[in-house]
Parts: C-alpha cells; structure tokens; sequence
C-alpha cells in the first residue's frame, strides 16, 4: 500500500491522534493549574523547530497544523466525568457489534493458507465452461493430460482455493501407515474395537482395502494416533501436501480447517504419488493404488477417492480425485463441488464421471 495516498492520508492521521493521546495522558496526572504550562511548553518547542535548520533531527514528529490541533485539545481539556466513560464504553460496544454483523462467519473450509499459486506461463491450458454441468454448486473440475502435459480448468478461482482435503486425504494417510510400518501390504488387518458407527461397514474389522472402499475413518485415525503429531507433520512436510499446516485434533486435522489443499495441487500430489517422486517403497505405493481402483470401462481403468465435507449434519463439500489408466495415456482429475447442503463425494464423483464421457 507504500502509493496509496488513502494509507499515507490515514497514518497522518493516526500520527497526530498517538500525540494527543500522548498529551491526554500527561494532563490527567497534571493538576489543572499546570495544564496552561504544558501547552507553552509545546508552543516554544514548535518555535525552536521551526527556527531550526534541520527540523527533523528534533526527533518531533508533526507538522504546524497538527501542532496546533494538539494545543487546541490542550486548551480545551477537561478531565473525563464517569458518565462520559460510560458513554464511550458503549458506544464502543454498539460500534463493535455492528461491525461485527460484516464479518462472514468462516467456515469449516477456510484454510490458513487459502490460496495457491499456480504459474500459468508456459503452461499448455484450456479453460473450460461448465456451468450448466455444476448448476447450483460451486465449485471447479480440473483435468491433466500426462503424456501431452496439458491442462483443462473449470473456474479457476476454485481450482486454486484451498479447502480441507476429507476423506480424499486417506490415499496418503495409508501410504503414511505403510512407510512407517503400522501396517504392511500383506498385513493390514486392523480390529474393530466395538464402538459402533452410522456405516454399518464400519462396524467390522477392517484391511486396507476394505477401509479405503468403505472410507472407514476409524482405521486412519488409528494409524495416526500411533504415529502421533511430530511424525505426521514431518511426512505431510516431506511430501508436500497442500498448506502443509497440521493442528488441532488428531482425529479430524484432515477433516476440519487445518490441512487445506486446492483441486490443482490434487492433481499435483496425485502426480508425485502416482510416479513414486516420493522415493517410498514400491510395494506400499502399489498397494495404495490398488485400494483405490474402482472400475474398468472400456480400454480405461479408473483410480480414485471420494470426500464429503459436513458442518453441522449438512453435507456441505464433495470431492472426487483420481486418475485414468489408458493404452498410451495418463489422466489426472480433480472435481470439488460446495453447497449449503447436498454436496457430496458421491455426487462429485457423478459429475467427473459426465464431464469426462463429454470430453
């Protein structure tokens, strides 16, 4: 803001009120008789800077007129009754709760790091208009085209918005269990302890197949409540996964507004998943691929996770990610969709599925 003449204007301002408050100060440990006194005292000091051939080494910061708008409120200072402080009181309050009505309520969604910064220089992109396709949500579908490095984005505001990532993050909450040895490819098995939950699926014992098929949350969030906290954060760090900013509960960091990542960076991290650019064990990645394979149609094999997003028993977000195996290509895709209620992965997911039989 250093050209904007608005901000100069403003700290002027604000310059000239922290002197007179300054002033305000000194006068109410004065006595009334002194108060005349302070203000010649003032009014020589401005005649010596004036006559003075550097004034700003003075270390006196104002100009005349803010000079003189501060002997004005020294002359006309009185000591401040307790009705006037109740007075300013509230009318503190009542600004602050008005002002307050203005200030839109964050979601669940919000990240500490909202944005990323996708460079679109030299990229091969084309973006798209689907509108009519995602109706009365908002939200963005992005597609990479590996073997022609090229791009296709819908809504590119919402493509580069960070949001919390649900249950699409599991993908690498599994490769996470299987590289610090909590579970292993050949045994993933993992007990029920009795709670019961909504998903009748998830009141079972559970591999890694099944707890990625059946999204069961409970077997992550056992996997992360045996790392704990510091191991966690150092593989979302090593990895590079969206905001990297793990805080809060262990249970829901990936559910809730802590970790955040945009539809873009999805298809990024499925990209670094999918080729191993993390240096990890061959077989843990191909076991995570396999958890996630949900169907072959045609000369396609398709890969993905979906997530839904709640607040407040609403279903508020839906995420579908994943890629397509074909012959001679690669595809990487990433749909999120938001609404006051019914977005959902499965709905998400929907959509991906009709835009790509368009495309």
């Amino acid at each position: 803001y250093w050209f904007n003449p608005f901000v100069w204007h403003a700290c002027k301002e604000m310059k000239t009120d922290r002197e007179i408050a300054c002033d305000t100060s000194v006068l109410d440990i004065l006595e009334a008789d002194d108060h005349e006194r302070y203000g010649h005292t003032l009014i020589d000091l401005a005649e010596k800077i004036s006559r003075a051939s550097f004034p700003f080494a003075t270390g006196m910061s104002g100009s005349m007129a803010q000079m003189q708008r501060r002997i004005i409120n020294i002359a006309n200072y009185q000591k401040e009754s307790f009705h006037k402080r109740v007075s300013s009181f509230l009318s503190y309050v009542l600004i602050a709760a008005f002002l307050a009505g203005f200030i839109p309520v964050l979601s669940i969604h919000a990240a500490g790091h909202d944005r990323y910064v996708f460079h679109e220089q030299g990229r091969n992109i084309t973006y798209l208009d689907l509108d009519d396709v995602f109706g009365k949500y908002e939200g963005s579908f992005v597609l990479y085209d590996a073997e022609n490095d090229s791009w296709q984005i819908y809504n590119k505001e919402c493509a580069t918005t960070r949001i919390t990532p649900v249950s699409t993050y599991k993908i690498y909450s599994a490769l996470f269990g299987l590289e610090t040895g909590i579970i292993s490819p050949e045994q993933s098995l993992m007990k029920w302890d009795g709670q019961h939950h909504v998903y009748e699926s998830w009141n079972s014992d559970q591999t890694l197949q099944s707890a990625m098929q059946d999204s069961v949350t409970w077997y992550f969030q056992a996997i992360d409540r045996q790392a704990g906290f510091p191991a966690i954060r150092d593989y979302i760090e090593k990895i590079g996964y969206g905001n990297q900013t793990v805080r809060g509960n262990i249970s829901s960091y990936w559910a809730d507004s802590s970790l955040g990542i945009s539809p873009i960076e999805q298809i990024e991290m499925l990209q670094k998943f999918y080729y191993n650019q993390f240096g990890f064990s061959p077989e843990n990645i191909r076991a995570v691929k396999d958890s996630i394979y949900l169907y072959s149609e045609e000369n396609s094999r398709i890969y993905g996770k979906t997530g839904t997003g709640e607040v407040d028993g609403a279903n508020t977000l839906g995420w579908f990610i994943g890629y397509i195996e074909q012959e001679d290509h690669t595809y990487f895709f990433a749909t999120s969709i938001q609404n006051d209620d019914l977005a959902t992965g499965s709905i998400a997911a929907e959509l991906t599925h009709s835009i790509l039989s368009d495309i």
